[in-house]
């Protein structure tokens, strides 16, 4: 008998199969359809030995020093701070835009107090905020939007920018200064070894049993568990009662170069020229030293995988009727970026998963995040058998873990 069933590898369930089993003495069973755990921020080493991210780059930030606390416990950190440009006239600037960026662009040479000046003149004035055309015009004018923001909202969403909500485009600041990170939170860091390196030591424990290739649906009835904690798409949990919900998906194109830098920056934005949105090299994410260097195409697509919900006013409210349903299903707790149709940064998944602990045994996050027990021993009336999975251990080469 398992304490509960978790459905889902990534953050949401790895983080609470980690504190229902180390922190409560809880056996968990964690399945997932994929044959390798850490979700999204999968990592393993390529065929030229290079350590790349598979489903795109996954860069760790966050403001929160008790999710960066927690997740210290399973990795040692190698200080990163992102940045990015974007091709743009034929030119590579810095994005989100700052100083340099107008400085570059218009071949001008304002100072940080004149840029000010330079964005009122360019924004337009819109008495309501509703879109996110609305967000960046409203900011930066219609020039720039066109350059940086809409052609890549296209692509990215495969909508116009005028048909999506705000928090879309909000999420990305504009500077007057010559601060071109991509992100300013107070913790920027990547796993030393890996995410896949630290998922491991997240879910090394003897009262946690991990099978993959797994879909739930084909053992839930013939395994005796509690409760169940899902975190895939909340619509397809109840057989798209009312419809699916929109998400857009990814393909992802990798490459390996016989040299050691391909581009200049971590991220090149292909805001209007290409069908992708993005490159990315990962040498510069990891710090690994090589003499070939790997790169990934991102192309936005609207099959495939689920990634990102789609927030459009209707979509919400398609969410609505499924998140009613779930308020009827008290032995399964629902949580993370499908199952709550929510988008969330790897972080604000983190402390979500630290908050729905803290639900279950009705403690608050901060101390939910601490609590630590002695475990439980592992019931062997179940076999799993367990296999070197591709997938399964550290960029291919960690430890052992469960496939169906």
């Amino acid at each position: 008998m398992f304490d509960y069933l978790i459905v889902g590898a990534g953050f949401a369930g790895s983080v609470l199969a980690e504190r229902l089993a180390n922190g409560s003495g809880k056996k968990v069973l964690i399945c997932d359809k994929r044959p390798h755990i850490a979700g999204n921020a999968y990592d393993y080493y390529n065929n030229d030995g290079i350590l790349i991210h598979k489903y795109g780059p996954h860069i760790f930030h966050t403001n929160s020093r008790e999710v960066f606390d927690y997740l210290t416990r399973f990795t040692e950190w190698r200080q990163y701070e992102h940045r990015v440009l974007a091709s743009v006239d034929g030119m590579l600037v810095p994005i989100p835009i700052n100083l340099d960026t107008i400085n570059k662009l218009y071949g001008l040479n304002l100072t940080s107090f004149e840029m000010v000046d330079f964005l009122k003149n360019l924004g337009e004035k819109r008495e309501h905020i509703r879109t996110s055309e609305d967000v960046v015009v409203s900011v930066v004018g219609r020039e720039l939007y066109e350059k940086f923001f809409r052609n890549y909202t296209r692509k990215q969403w495969g909508l116009d920018p005028s048909e999506l909500d705000a928090s879309v485009t909000a999420r990305v600041p504009t500077r007057t200064t010559r601060d071109d990170r991509y992100f300013t939170d107070s913790y920027q860091a990547m796993p030393r070894h890996g995410y896949t390196r630290m998922f491991e030591n997240m879910l090394d424990s003897p009262n946690i049993k991990i099978m993959l290739n797994c879909d739930y649906r084909e053992i839930a009835n013939d395994i005796e568990f509690k409760e169940m904690i899902y975190t895939g798409p909340v619509d397809e949990f109840f057989d798209y009662r009312y419809g699916k919900l929109p998400y857009r998906s990814l393909e992802f194109k990798h490459e390996t170069h016989d040299t050691e830098t391909y581009q200049p920056a971590p991220v090149v934005n292909y805001p209007n020229e290409h069908a992708y949105t993005r490159i990315t090299e990962f040498k510069y994410l990891t710090g690994q030293e090589h003499r070939k260097t790997s790169i990934v195409y991102e192309y936005p697509q609207a099959e495939g995988d689920p990634y990102y919900p789609v927030p459009r006013k209707e979509n919400a409210e398609l969410y609505n009727k499924y998140r009613v349903l779930t308020e009827a299903r008290p032995d399964v707790h629902f949580v993370g970026r499908l199952a709550t149709y929510k988008y969330y940064n790897m972080d604000q998944i983190v402390a979500q998963a630290l908050t729905q602990y803290g639900k279950i045994v009705g403690v608050k996050r901060q101390q939910a995040a601490q609590l630590v027990r002695p475990v439980a021993p592992v019931s062997s009336s179940l076999y799993i058998p367990k296999v070197n999975g591709n997938g399964g251990g550290a960029n291919g080469h960690g430890k052992v873990v469960s496939e169906l």
